[in-house]
């Protein structure tokens, strides 16, 4: 099928920033009907090769085309209100010229949006801001939408409308994005910028890992054909990338582990009752609510926030929280800490909690401060991390910094690393709770992926405050639903476990079940049998090396927890941590190929798949 004839494209643009190209001779176009993602790592360009195609920035070099007549509509990171005394304004300034009387229209939008038009942009918050930006993007049906970061500061129900309108969209559409699933369900085309140049693909955005990977593997397979030595940071950056998106099938697991023992509990049985009543008196209770409820007076008489909810939190347990702006979620919160009474109920804190805070406004950082001093405020090279002393050296390099960068200044970081110096500060806290509001804002991918590795490792009890569906099904033992009505119900899983579980899913399965299910949806029967020979040698050895690489993963980690080697050996700390790194790569292609290779045995015996 031969691709739609571009809208508006690029044809070798260049830009150059602070004295340096920032990209080099781009080609890329939109046309009807694309539906394509933008993706790099943070300060690749992205949002200003998105603006150059809006017109908002010229390139120094190359042509910028776009079809006569055609309307570009950009949604940017944050929206500008200057010059508008109210919302109706603001958003009617999308509409095409000619046609600024069409009152109707804004309206209309406003309304599907839950934005008042009379209201002072100025006071807007930030989901509403989004919301007023998206308007005015969507108020003129434009031929092109260039959309950077939409879902930033959405709660899910709007996410979930803006999906069903894209989808519906016959334009052509750009997106930058951190949320998985929003990329997953709306790309059907990947541009990848990297390293000043775009690499483009018809997959769609969940198959982007694996070609990336694929690009990686193709251009070392080149480099060593042309007898050419990696450069070092590369190398490191290629692999530390390509390790952390790697699944960690053990981590996995657990987790699938952990739900399953939360899903006990949840439903109350009598023997996760006992087991409750023994965790409690060993001193792992951390919250316990009973039957909470809380309420306020508003112009419109009361407003219930939550009725008659209760849980019992464990330590370890990792407790996500959803439901629509203004559902309640924050004073659930606020209640099921401590730090507001219910009007109604019990609530009981376990002894000797230690809770790290992070929420959507992000601690500042001093712009003087290097990297060394953010972690060791009080001077040394130590880092105190879940009871261990580690050389900050070597804790900087688990958050994607290269130790040189050691003594670099906060000021000289780029928006991804001072988010990644934010998490490595809050996890070298010591805590036993940490308390998550809306973490995913603003981070890219690398971040993303960095924040979940870690808050799987995490031996702390963890409430989730978020909007990222795909961050909750990797992350959270339960997910407490608030509906804005009152309701606060809790269900086992993530929020894909939620969708499943909710009583209008339930309530409309037996009419579902009624009518025949497509082609796409029903699983061809798969035959009995067994691996072949190849494949169960594979499996019989993969345990053994399993247990060897877990134990040299072990022995090199001893070695780095060494508070004096970096100042001891720098060489071989260096050396060491590599070792580590790839010993690390290893094992989870090793775990990953375990899973798949087992699985695959249960499904042709017959088994669970």
């Amino acid at each position: 099928m031969a691709p739609p004839a571009p809208i508006t494209a690029l044809q070798g643009v260049s830009v150059t920033f602070g004295g340096r190209p920032l990209f080099e001779g781009i080609d890329l176009s939109i046309g009807r009907g694309d539906k394509a993602c933008l993706v790099g790592r943070n300060g690749s360009g992205k949002s200003t090769l998105m603006k150059v195609l809006a017109g908002m920035v010229h390139p120094d070099a190359g042509t910028v085309f776009t079809q006569p007549g055609a309307r570009i509509a950009y949604l940017p990171q944050e929206p500008d209100f200057t010059g508008c005394a109210t919302v109706h304004d603001y958003v009617a300034g999308g509409l095409p010229a000619g046609e600024q009387d069409e009152a109707h229209r804004v309206d209309a939008v406003l309304d599907r949006l839950q934005v008042a038009g009379d209201r002072d942009p100025r006071t807007l918050s930030g989901g509403e801001s989004r919301r007023t930006a998206l308007a005015r993007t969507l108020v003129g049906n434009p031929d092109v939408m260039l959309l950077d970061e939409p879902t930033n500061h959405l709660d899910l129900p709007t996410i979930e409308w803006l999906e069903e309108e894209l989808l519906a969209y016959r334009g052509g559409l750009l997106l930058i994005s951190h949320d998985r699933a929003f990329l997953n369900r709306l790309a059907r085309r990947t541009l990848w910028l990297d390293r000043g140049t775009v690499r483009a693909t018809d997959r769609g955005f969940s198959e982007f890992e694996v070609w990336q990977a694929e690009v990686f593997e193709a251009e070392e397979i080149a480099a060593q054909k042309l007898d050419r030595k990696i450069d070092s940071e590369m190398k490191w950056l290629r692999e530390g990338i390509s390790a952390r998106r790697t699944r960690n099938m053990g981590r996995v697991r657990a987790l699938l582990d952990l739900r399953t023992e939360r899903s006990e509990r949840i439903k109350g049985g009598q023997q996760a009752k006992l087991a409750i009543a023994e965790a409690e008196r060993g001193g792992r209770l951390v919250i316990e609510a009973e039957g909470i409820s809380k309420g306020f007076d508003t112009a419109a008489g009361r407003k219930t926030i939550v009725r008659g909810f209760s849980t019992r939190i464990l330590r370890g347990d990792r407790v996500g929280l959803i439901g629509p702006n203004g559902a309640g979620k924050s004073t659930l919160l606020k209640m099921l800490t401590g730090q507001l009474a219910p009007d109604e109920g019990t609530v009981r804190l376990g002894t000797n909690l230690e809770t790290a805070y992070f929420d959507q406004r992000r601690e500042g950082l001093d712009p003087e401060d290097t990297i060394r001093r953010v972690l060791c405020p009080f001077g040394g090279d130590a880092v105190v991390v879940n009871g261990q002393s580690r050389h900050v050296a070597g804790y900087i390099r688990d958050f994607l910094f290269d130790t040189r960068q050691l003594d670099s200044p906060v000021k000289a970081l780029s928006g991804g690393e001072r988010n990644r110096l934010l998490l490595a500060r809050l996890f070298a806290k010591p805590s036993n709770m940490m308390i998550l509001d809306e973490p995913t804002n603003d981070l890219d991918m690398d971040t993303l992926d960095l924040l979940e590795e870690v808050l799987g490792d995490y031996q702390g009890t963890l409430l989730l405050v978020s909007h990222d569906r795909d961050f909750l099904d990797r992350l959270v033992t339960s997910t407490i639903a608030l509906e804005g009505d009152g309701t606060a119900t809790e269900y086992a899983g993530g929020y894909s476990d939620y969708l499943v579980q909710r009583p209008e899913r339930k309530a409309a399965a037996p009419a579902a079940a009624a009518k025949p299910k497509p082609a796409a949806a029903v699983a061809p029967a798969k035959p009995r049998g067994k691996l072949s020979y190849k494949d169960q040698r594979e499996l019989d050895e993969l345990p053994a090396r399993l247990d060897r690489l877990a134990a040299e993963v072990a022995k090199l980690e001893a070695a780095l927890a060494d508070p004096d080697l970096f100042a001891r050996d720098a060489a071989r700390f260096q050396k060491t941590s590599d070792q580590l790194q790839a010993k690390q790569a290893e094992l989870s292609v090793a775990e990953e190929r375990w899973l798949e290779l087992e699985a695959l045995r249960e499904e042709l015996e017959g088994g669970r798949p």
